[in-house]
């Protein structure tokens, strides 16, 4: 094995050096930009409020400590020892007797492309609210506007009736990814997060700061933080901090295991780690307290408690009820503004990060450029975005295929990876020993524990409870016919994904690859090369 073998990326002409973060602080920030995402703002606030408040926070960190931060970790080893995207990683992971592992990383990449095709829908709803809040065009019907006059929301089904002002943002959207991925790592995905994450933090701070002087803002941030201990009894509580953590720290789809490919071969892969983690679960917290702040003052407005609030999380909170209290407090524009702007940059710096995984994917298995495969993946999920997700049914689409690809998609993939890692191939200690031949912060055996066995035992009861409960209640009383199509629909294309993308030969095989530092440590030598990669 060549030392250009092992740092040229898989399906590349020999001796092309793989992209690369231009230094560590690149690395974290883009980390967090991809973390930090519309789930932040919109998602945690409501799930803290409605499992215990302040209570909440003891399980919240909890898991982030056994489950979060381990997982994390898990897939910084996995990119970054293997050298490649989720399909590289993995098919070397499994060795000659293993090449068939290749097929969860085409899994974990085909979630990415189905997330990354109403993830950009989203965001161009925020656009188009960032643009309504100079005039306030929601007037004294916000919700209303949202699904009629906006969206023109009609009833389940499939529909070509396209609607312009979802269609024109969603067109901008795509064509800002693509030229983003095109650019490649460091001129594209760095930047944007070096210029955006910045941005975001400082116009959340100016919100938040704003928020917490309007009326009622005690009131809102006694509702969210007053504690209920006898919460911490219900598992239902540990559960729901489970899945925050898992579902706001963008692991196990193929994110973090691409993202830890591009940095050098010596690179801090645990601080940097506990860096992103922390930083994440601090912008929720901060969220959190802007959120509330806001919702106190709806409720003082409407003299009501906060506990009588509706849309308090999701896309309601967000487009429904934000709109409402932005139309009731002084300076309400430039308050529109900054929540809004901040949903775009939260919103776009994951969305870029998503789709990064299936483009570094299909790179790797057909040889092309950063620039050809920006051009091909996005023009394909464009496509497919706007026929979908820019009608009349767009929103009721978005809303189930979300719930699928996340809850069942997600978690499948974290159980399976863990598993088939940990048990199957026993590579927990080779990983181990991985991320503490190259980190500060060492980690010890508990990790393979908290990785091998609590981890696969939350995350099998969140996936078998939600197929459950999926399969007993349906979800939002919408259609059987409808949930097949858009649900379980969306779990077919999953797997079938996976299947295909395993299949089609690799232009350049990524099988000539030698893992460093070499495990056992005495197993091969290192040149001071192959070290510096």
């Amino acid at each position: 094995m060549t030392t250009a073998d092992s740092t040229a990326p898989a399906g590349s002409p020999a001796g092309r050096p793989r992209e690369e973060w231009t230094g560590q602080l690149g690395f974290i920030l883009s980390a967090i930009g991809s973390a930090v995402g519309l789930g932040n703002i919109w998602r945690f606030p409501g799930v803290a409020y409605e499992n215990g408040g302040g209570a909440f926070l003891i399980p919240y960190l909890v898991a982030l400590i056994t489950a979060g931060i381990p997982i994390l970790f898990l897939d910084y080893a996995i990119g970054h020892r293997f050298r490649g995207a989720a399909p590289t990683s993995f098919r070397r992971l499994g060795g000659a007797a293993g090449r068939w592992l290749e097929s969860l990383g085409w899994f974990q990449v085909t979630i990415a492309f189905v997330i990354g095709l109403y993830y950009t829908a989203v965001i161009a709803w925020a656009m188009s609210y960032f643009v309504f809040s100079f005039d306030l065009r929601w007037g004294d019907d916000p919700a209303g506007f949202f699904t009629g006059e906006y969206l023109h929301v009609g009833e389940p089904g499939v529909s070509l009736e396209f609607v312009p002002g979802v269609l024109v943002p969603l067109a901008l959207v795509w064509i800002a990814a693509i030229i983003v991925l095109a650019a490649g790592v460091a001129k594209g995905l760095q930047r944007v997060n070096v210029i955006f994450l910045p941005l975001l933090v400082v116009a959340f701070l100016v919100l938040v700061v704003r928020a917490l002087f309007l009326d009622g803002a005690a009131d809102g941030l006694n509702a969210l933080f007053t504690p209920d201990w006898a919460a911490l009894a219900d598992p239902n509580v540990w559960i729901a901090a489970y899945s925050q953590i898992f579902f706001s720290l963008s692991i196990a789809f193929g994110i973090m295991i691409t993202y830890a490919s591009y940095r050098r071969r010596r690179a801090n892969l645990t601080g940097p780690g506990l860096v992103v983690a922390f930083a994440n679960s601090s912008f929720e917290i901060l969220a959190g307290i802007g959120v509330f702040a806001t919702l106190g003052f709806l409720a003082f407005q409407q003299g009501v408690e906060v506990a009588e609030l509706e849309g308090i999380a999701g896309v309601g909170l967000s487009f429904i009820t934000f709109p409402a209290i932005v139309s009731q407090m002084p300076g309400g524009p430039i308050f529109g503004i900054l929540f809004f702007g901040s949903l775009v940059m939260a919103g776009f710096t994951s969305l870029v990060s998503v789709l990064q995984v299936v483009s570094a994917a299909i790179q790797e298995k057909f040889s092309l450029t950063p620039r050809g495969a920006a051009v091909g993946v996005g023009g394909v999920s464009a496509v497919l975005s706007i026929l979908i997700f820019s009608t009349t049914t767009g929103l009721l689409a978005l809303d189930v295929t979300d719930q699928w690809a996340n809850n069942i998609g997600i978690v499948a993939s974290a159980v399976f990876t863990t598993i088939l890692v940990i048990w199957v191939f026993r590579r927990g200690p080779e990983l181990r020993a991985h991320l503490n031949a190259v980190s500060t912060f060492q980690v010890g055996r508990v990790w393979v524990l908290l990785v091998g066995v609590l981890a696969p035992v939350v995350l099998g009861y969140m996936l078998i409870s939600r197929i459950t409960t999926l399969l007993v209640d349906g979800y939002e009383g919408m259609p059987g016919w409808y949930l097949a199509l858009f649900g379980w629909g969306t779990v077919l294309v999953l797997v079938v994904g996976a299947v295909i993308g395993t299949v089609l030969p690799w232009r350049r095989s990524p099988d000539d690859f030698t893992a460093w530092p070499p495990f056992p440590a005495d197993a091969g030598t290192t040149t001071q090369t192959e070290a510096r990669r």
